[in-house]
């Protein structure tokens, strides 16, 4: 968060989720986020789980703190997530949901958000979920426009979210595989929603923010330089340093990163990242690519507005 600020940043964060069962407590790294979120925007709390009372416990003690929202995660495509009947396995149980966000509505007395996909399998069962979000009178809904068992595999269907920003009278943001200016404003112009959510596409493109607004008003979007790009991954690595950590897994831990700025970079540079192990290779394989003033738009290469 404090680094996106930087660049421009959201109008909104999310928090991580906080993981709630049946002892749960809200982990505290996630915590900091809201007491000492640095980027004066709000920030909202988001849970995963399926136990009612934990759920509810949990969302009651997080609206103590200086949250905008309480969202309830029913999205993460992770498998070790929806095994446990959580996050976006929560979808095969329309019933369940049911129980859960009318647990919750009661509950929550500040914004009660919910973020989705648009079902496990198949996006057939996207009709069948509207109903369930609308019966609740929650204030947000998010939508990715993919399956639970899709990931983040081709095939985004941002008509569905286009029906449930006609169908639902609360606001609907659009989420999956928003990656540039002239895409996001068509995005909002297609499918009518208030907003948009983005997650991997402004680790890969932090000024992506700035740049859509730019692009809303008209205004010329500036694309960063190589070495404006390579400047950011120094702050990340500043960053994300972990003291006593061996160089080896700092250098792992870059590599997440870099996969997805990567994208905006080119193949040669995402097989060469991949392969190092020690800093100075990191970076000198960073520098080789990025030390240059040449505009970058850091869009995936493999993208097209359609």
């Amino acid at each position: 968060m404090r680094v996106i600020a930087r660049y421009g940043g959201p109008e909104v964060y999310w928090t991580e989720y906080f993981r709630v069962h049946g002892d749960s407590r809200p982990e505290k790294w996630i915590l900091d986020s809201i007491t000492k979120n640095p980027t004066g925007r709000p920030v909202v709390a988001q849970l995963i789980g399926n136990d009612i009372p934990a759920l509810v416990r949990t969302a009651k003690l997080l609206q103590k703190y200086p949250v905008a929202a309480i969202d309830l995660n029913l999205g993460c495509p992770a498998p070790i997530v929806y095994r446990k009947c959580a996050g976006g396995g929560l979808l095969r149980e329309p019933a369940r949901i049911d129980a859960i966000l009318g647990a919750l509505r009661e509950a929550v007395t500040v914004p009660f958000t919910v973020k989705t996909r648009i079902g496990f399998d198949s996006p057939a069962e996207f009709d069948a979920l509207l109903p369930v979000f609308a019966r609740h009178a929650i204030d947000l809904l998010t939508v990715h426009a993919r399956t639970v068992l899709q990931m983040y595999r081709p095939g985004v269907r941002y008509d569905l979210i286009a029906q449930a920003a006609r169908e639902l009278k609360c606001p609907v943001l659009a989420n999956g595989n928003v990656f540039g200016a002239a895409q996001a404003k068509m995005l909002l112009a297609e499918t009518g929603v208030r907003g948009l959510m983005i997650g991997r596409g402004a680790i890969r493109n932090p000024w992506l923010f700035d740049q859509i607004r730019a692009e809303l008003r008209g205004e010329t979007v500036k694309l960063p330089t190589g070495r404006e790009l390579l400047a950011y991954i120094h702050e990340l690595w500043d960053n994300e340093i972990t003291p006593g950590i061996r160089e080896s897994a700092q250098v792992q831990r870059m590599k997440k990163f870099t996969n997805f700025i990567g994208e905006g970079i080119g193949e040669k540079f995402l097989h060469d990242i991949r392969r190092v192990e020690a800093t100075a290779d990191f970076w000198r394989v960073c520098e080789a690519f990025l030390d240059h003033d040449e505009p970058m738009p850091l869009e995936p290469l493999t993208q097209k507005i359609p």
